[in-house]
């Protein structure tokens, strides 16, 4: 990995922490965040275009760097609608013209509706069969 890469996704990494942090202020507000439908969510995700970097799954993938795993998503809805809102490096950003609160809470409900990554372990040794 290249030392750019590198300090890209330190860069992603130290965003996406400090919007995890804010998002305990917004927990407090959660009784105002719109309800998420994750059938619309993955029609809008598929829609958008956001499986193109981060994977069909939310397994996450590789851009001109690596793009994080969206499956299971440990973002609150309000933090993960301010991170679309102000986006980092090539992701676009979604303002609420384009993507609203409503949809941007359906996209949240789908990624945190998806099962993740399993452990190495979990996975059959189909090759071996």
């Amino acid at each position: 990995m290249m030392i750019g890469s590198v300090k890209r996704l330190a860069a992603v990494t130290a965003i996406a922490a400090a919007f995890a942090i804010a998002g305990g202020v917004a927990a407090s507000r959660a009784e105002d965040a719109p309800a998420g439908d994750p059938v619309n969510g993955k029609r809008l995700y598929l829609a958008d275009g956001c499986f193109e970097c981060h994977g069909r799954a939310g397994q996450g993938g590789r851009f001109n760097y690596l793009t994080p795993a969206l499956a299971q998503i440990a973002l609150p809805v309000e933090s993960f609608i301010a991170f679309l809102r102000e986006a980092p490096n090539d992701m676009p950003s979604f303002s609420a013209d384009v993507l609203s609160d409503k949809d941007a809470a359906d996209i949240h409900a789908y990624l945190s509706s998806l099962p993740g990554r399993r452990d190495a372990k979990d996975i059959p040794p189909i090759l071996n069969q």
